[in-house]
């Protein structure tokens, strides 16, 4: 470990608490190990990591970020996210790959929304060429945790998502009967709503949407 990770677990062991780790593992089904730290009192623990005269080099961050990846505590991937949305200005087109790597390893819900609605909604930006063949490549990969990053990495576009690719998206995976998926198809739909709802109950009047996304779809619309 280079001496910045060292001094980071340091922070975070130096703060563990067995007992709230027994409830956060709980929470999130026992899929992970936890150092029991409440996300106030990370944010403040790491807040000097984050700092820009802190940061290391761009050209190491790769390398990093798969190091605090492999940690057994949860903890350690929430920093590697925030550490990694520090970049977005230098974010070049191949790191999508490592984008990948952060989606398809330790796969939940609470790193894989951050990624795709923060970290993959900026790469885009960057990159909109990128938007359609990773999206491609995603959706076919059969991979539940890919798939929903690319429903949802527009989250955060308000009144410019591009609807043609949301629409391809979601009728790509329309039948499906994962419930991060349905979800996801509701709540990219929802969250559109907020700026575009004509277009929101149009798409969904014509589209064989599952129980679950058209009640998330139109939670804001009733």
């Amino acid at each position: 470990m280079t001496p910045y990770i060292e001094s980071l677990i340091s922070e975070f062991e130096n703060q563990a608490n067995l007992e709230i780790a027994v409830g956060q593992k709980k929470y999130m089904k026992d899929k992970f190990e936890f150092y029991g730290i409440s996300s106030p009192l990370r944010k403040t623990l790491q807040k000097p990591f984050l700092l820009k005269e802190q940061l290391p080099l761009k050209e190491d961050l790769e390398e990093l970020i798969k190091t605090l990846w492999q940690k057994p505590q949860r903890e350690v991937q929430y920093f590697a996210q925030e550490l990694l949305n520090k970049y977005t200005r230098q974010f070049e087109k191949e790191d999508y790959l490592l984008f990948e790597y952060m989606i398809t390893n330790k796969s939940w819900w609470d790193t894989v929304d951050f990624i795709a609605s923060t970290i993959l909604g900026s790469y885009f930006i960057l990159y909109p060429k990128q938007r359609e063949e990773c999206i491609t490549k995603w959706i076919s990969s059969n991979n539940m945790w890919l798939q929903r990053a690319a429903l949802l990495f527009q989250l955060k576009y308000k009144d410019a998502v591009d609807e043609e690719l949301l629409s391809f998206t979601i009728n790509s995976l329309l039948g499906s009967k994962e419930f991060f998926i349905n979800k996801a198809i509701g709540w990219s739909l929802r969250q559109y709503s907020k700026y575009n709802p004509d277009w929101v109950l149009e798409f969904t009047n014509k589209t064989n949407l599952e129980n679950l996304s058209r009640k998330e779809a139109l939670r804001l619309l009733k």
